[in-house]
């Protein structure tokens, strides 16, 4: 899986995990001892909580990167579809709040 910085509204704020491949975004978060700081599911519409331990702040994204929706995704959880979503951003709980993320952010990736 690729790495890259993730920047939001012009912040540098963590390292993100890319999962673009039909296994990598499968497996997503299920599983991992150790989380990342964030994964990015790409192309991806909603996801869910099944199998996960923990909480997680879930962001639904437009293709540029615009934070259309946000919400915690309780285990076994899950997030609805939403018009113009073309992918989907998660991290531990309290990322979000940390990092400034709300609708509307703006968000970027920077390779490293």
């Amino acid at each position: 899986m690729q790495q890259v910085r993730l920047v939001v509204d012009e912040r540098p704020v963590a390292e993100a995990v890319v999962a673009d491949t039909v296994l990598t975004r499968a497996r997503g978060l299920l599983f991992r001892r150790v989380l990342p700081e964030a994964l990015l599911l790409r192309p991806c519409t909603s996801v869910h909580g099944a199998w996960m331990r923990v909480p997680l702040d879930v962001a639904l994204l437009s293709a540029d990167l615009r934070v259309v929706h946000t919400q915690v995704l309780r285990p076994w959880g899950m997030t609805a579809p939403r018009r113009g979503v073309a992918q989907v951003l998660e991290a531990p709980a309290g990322s979000f709040a940390r990092w400034g993320l709300r609708p509307d952010s703006q968000v970027a990736l920077v390779q490293e």
